[in-house]
C-alpha cells in the first residue's frame, strides 16, 4: 500500500496534540488499571471527537510513518480546554492482529 503524504502541519495542530497527550498521560498515570491494561511499548494514536484537523492530521502521521511493529492504541478524547476529565473519560482501543 503506498504512503500518504502527510500534509503540512496545519496551524497549532502540534501545540493542541502535545497539550492533549500531556492530559491523556496524566489520566492514563492517575489510573493504573487502566494503564496496565494497555499493550507493552505502544504507539499512541489521538483521534479527538472534537476536532476534526487534529484527527485527520494524526491519521496520516500514522499512514505515512506506521508504527514500527509496535502495537498501536487509539485514544478518542474530547480535546475540550478544560482537559480530560473522570466525566469525559477517553475510549481507548488496541485493535487485534486476525
Amino acid at each position: 500500500m503506498a504512503k500518504a503524504k502527510v500534509t503540512k502541519d496545519p496551524k497549532g495542530v502540534v501545540e493542541r496534540n502535545i497539550a492533549l497527550t500531556g492530559e491523556l498521560m496524566r489520566y492514563l498515570l492517575e489510573r493504573p488499571q487502566v494503564l496496565n491494561a494497555l499493550p507493552e511499548s505502544f504507539e499512541l494514536v489521538i483521534l479527538p471527537d472534537d476536532d476534526p484537523e487534529m484527527r485527520l492530521y494524526n491519521l496520516q502521521l500514522l499512514d505515512t510513518y506506521g508504527s514500527k511493529g509496535k502495537p498501536i492504541v487509539f485514544a478518542r478524547v474530547r480535546s475540550g480546554r478544560e482537559g480530560i476529565s473522570s466525566e469525559a473519560k477517553p475510549s481507548l482501543y488496541a485493535p487485534v492482529v486476525a
